[in-house]
């Protein structure tokens, strides 16, 4: 199922519902990447973090990031993105 994300937030929610459902703890997780729980920590809840991280943790939880255009229907107003 794809998820439209377009928030820092909304892509910490939906790693740490993948993270979950792997049945993975953060700091499983973070050994799968030799990253620090912390790290793990800080990009679910705010979204932030390197992009290296980023793809590290979307491969050990086997997903992708897939860019599309959005649909006229999915314009977001600049201040729900930043």
């Amino acid at each position: 199922m794809d998820t439209a994300l377009r928030t820092q937030s909304q892509l910490g929610t939906e790693l740490r519902r993948y993270r979950k459902r792997k049945t993975l703890t953060q700091d499983d997780l973070s050994r799968l990447i030799s990253k620090r729980q912390a790290t793990i920590s800080s990009l679910e809840s705010a979204g932030s973090g390197t992009l290296d991280t980023l793809f590290a943790v979307l491969s050990a939880l086997d997903v992708e990031l897939v860019l599309r255009p959005r649909t006229k229907g999915d314009r977001a107003k600049i201040g729900d993105i930043f």
